[in-house]
C-alpha cells in the first residue's frame, strides 16, 4: 500500500480493501475469477479441537486471529459482523493477534494456537486442496455475503500504453497455453475487466469504521 501511494509500484494484486482505501490513486486493471465469478468470502473457521463453537457469538472470550489490519476478509469483516451484533470488537475476544497471512491463520487456527478466525474463502478453499492435512483440523462454520475479488490494480499515472498492455496480457491469459496453466496453478478461471462497483460492499463497511 505504502509503495502504491508513494507511486513506487506500477502494477499490484492487493486486496479488496486497500483497492478501496487508495481508489482515489488507482485504476482497476482486472478481477480475477474465482469458481467462474469475480467474487470472494470471509469464512468463519473455528478450530476442529473445538467444535462446540458454531457461531462467532459463541466465541465471546475467547481467542481469536486476524490476517492483517488491512484484510477485509481476515479482519474488516468479522469485527463488522460483531458490530451488526451490537458488540465493541475490542472487547468481544479475551485476545486476538495478526498472523498477517491467511495461510498463518489457518495454520493457527488448526494448531489450536486460536479458537477461531476469518479467512479469506480463495486461500482456504485452495489450501484444502493443497494441503488437506491443514484444513481438515479446522472447521468451517460460517461464510460471509460475496465481495469483489482482490484485484489487479495500477497507478493512475501509469501511461495509457503500459495500462493497456497489462490489461490485455491479464484478459487473455485463458487463451494462451502458458497462461491457462499459470491459472490453474492458481486455481482462478480468468480475468476480467471488471468494474469498481464490485467493490460497493467492501466500501459500505469500510465507512462504517469511518473510512472509504
Amino acid at each position: 500500500m505504502d509503495l502504491l501511494r508513494l507511486e513506487q509500484l506500477d502494477v499490484a494484486w492487493v486486496c479488496s480493501y486497500p483497492y478501496v482505501y487508495l481508489r482515489k490513486q488507482l485504476r482497476l486493471v482486472a478481477v480475477p475469477l474465482y469458481q467462474t465469478q469475480p467474487y470472494y468470502r470471509a469464512y468463519l473457521i473455528v478450530s476442529a479441537k473445538h467444535p462446540q463453537f458454531q457461531s462467532l457469538s459463541q466465541l465471546r472470550g475467547k481467542v481469536f486471529a486476524y490476517a492483517d489490519p488491512y484484510s477485509l476478509t481476515g479482519h474488516l469483516v468479522p469485527r463488522y459482523q460483531l458490530r451488526k451484533m451490537g458488540e465493541d470488537p475490542a472487547k468481544f475476544f479475551a485476545k486476538t493477534f495478526f498472523t498477517y497471512s491467511h495461510n498463518k491463520l489457518i495454520q493457527a487456527v488448526a494448531d489450536g494456537l486460536a479458537h477461531g478466525g476469518s479467512v479469506d474463502s480463495y486461500v482456504w478453499d485452495s489450501l484444502q486442496t493443497l494441503k488437506p492435512e491443514i484444513t481438515r483440523r479446522t472447521l468451517l462454520v460460517g461464510k460471509s455475503p460475496e465481495f469483489g475479488f482482490p484485484p489487479f490494480v495500477a497507478r493512475r499515472t501509469l501511461p495509457e500504453a503500459d495500462f493497456a498492455a497489462v490489461q490485455i496480457m491479464l484478459v487473455g491469459m485463458r487463451q494462451d497455453s502458458q497462461g491457462n496453466e499459470l491459472l490453474q496453478n492458481l486455481n482462478l478461471n480468468g480475468f476480467i475487466h471488471g468494474s469498481p462497483n464490485l467493490y460497493d460492499g467492501v466500501a459500505e463497511i469500510m465507512r462504517a469504521f469511518g473510512e472509504g
